[in-house]
């Protein structure tokens, strides 16, 4: 489980469409990998400003991970989903990670590797680089991909 920005062109007056985090205009989507780094399901587009967590529980991802009790690995934005997501351990103010603590973010890092791996296939269609369309039209275009992705 994972998410990415995907840049596009700013239209109206675009807040809903800024990433404070990745100071660019551009739409959250969502995505579910499996472990042979195939794209399973991608979201519709949700505008930029969308937190990772905020976004997988509009989608209902997480509850039907719970639901149907399928563990899944996620990044630090996906801390407190609960269920069966497992996320990596956090770094507190005043601590350092303990020994333990690096040995299960460096395990986290490894399983998670075939979804980077899923997210960099997504990159490299040229759309998702710097889209110069409307961010309405952006879901249209990650089913395209998806379709096309499935049938490689």
């Amino acid at each position: 489980m994972d998410d990415t920005l995907v840049e596009c062109g700013r239209v109206g007056n675009g807040q809903d469409d800024y990433s404070g985090k990745h100071r660019k205009h551009g739409v959250n989507i969502q995505a579910v990998t499996g472990p042979a780094c195939e794209l399973l399901w991608y979201s519709p587009a949700l505008p930029g400003r969308t937190a990772d967590i905020t976004a997988a529980r509009t989608h209902n991802i997480v509850t039907t991970c719970e639901r149907l009790k399928i563990p899944a690995l996620a990044d630090k934005g996906y801390q407190g989903a609960g269920g069966t997501f497992a996320t990596p351990v956090n770094k507190h103010r005043n601590r350092e990670l303990t020994v333990k603590e690096k040995s299960v973010n460096r395990a986290h890092a490894r399983l998670r590797s075939p979804d980077e791996r899923a997210f960099a296939r997504l990159k490299a269609w040229r759309i998702f680089r710097k889209a110069r369309l409307s961010p309405n039209k952006l879901t249209s275009m990650v089913n395209a991909v998806l379709t096309l992705e499935k049938q490689r």
